[in-house]
């Protein structure tokens, strides 16, 4: 338990929220300074943004994410949804999260985009870092889980491991077909 989302994210939690237009940007703000949102302190040097810190840090992230824009100053308005996807992405990396928590991450993104963020996620996965992500698209369940809790009024209906995953069995547990075999129902 945390009091606060400050002290979450000092404690290495990170959100992208389903809705990244309302709650994962200020979309006339630019990329470096979305980039930066989250980091301000950490570029801060008694009181004054260190700018040379923050430049570098966004120029990084472009870099490492595959950031397609005409540079650090465009404003994210203006960016595909893929794009301003990856900046809300790497907004909360540049705090090195150690959980990170996505929420229907491809939503409204091409498939370019979707690869390069499922590329993205293995890389975080394999360097250890914990990612809990919620999808209604059940291909993208079965192919990027290790495990599924599937979620029904408001409660956990099952846990299935990454060999008893198929469409099936999601279905059943999301709809109640199995609720007498789950334990606590």
């Amino acid at each position: 338990r945390t009091s606060s989302p400050r002290e979450s994210i000092r404690l290495g939690m990170a959100l992208v929220p389903e809705d990244r237009k309302r709650f994962g940007l200020i979309l006339e703000m630019s990329v470096r300074e979305n980039l930066g949102l989250v980091v301000l302190r950490d570029d801060a040097r008694l009181g004054f943004l260190d700018s040379a810190r923050e430049i570098e840090r966004s120029e990084d992230l472009i870099a490492q994410l595959g950031i397609r824009t005409l540079g650090r100053e465009q404003a994210v308005q203006y960016l595909s949804g893929g794009n301003q996807q990856k900046v809300v992405l790497g907004k909360w990396l540049a705090t090195q999260p150690r959980v990170l928590l996505l929420d229907e991450p491809t939503r409204g993104i091409d498939v370019g985009a979707k690869e390069e963020i499922y590329r993205l996620m293995g890389e975080l996965a394999g360097r250890g870092v914990g990612i809990l992500f919620v999808s209604s698209e059940m291909e993208e369940i079965l192919a990027m889980s290790d495990r599924v809790l599937v979620m029904r009024e408001g409660g956990i209906a099952g846990e299935l491991a990454r060999g008893e995953m198929d469409e099936e069995s999601i279905m059943r547990l999301a709809t109640g077909a199995d609720a007498a075999k789950v334990p606590g129902r």
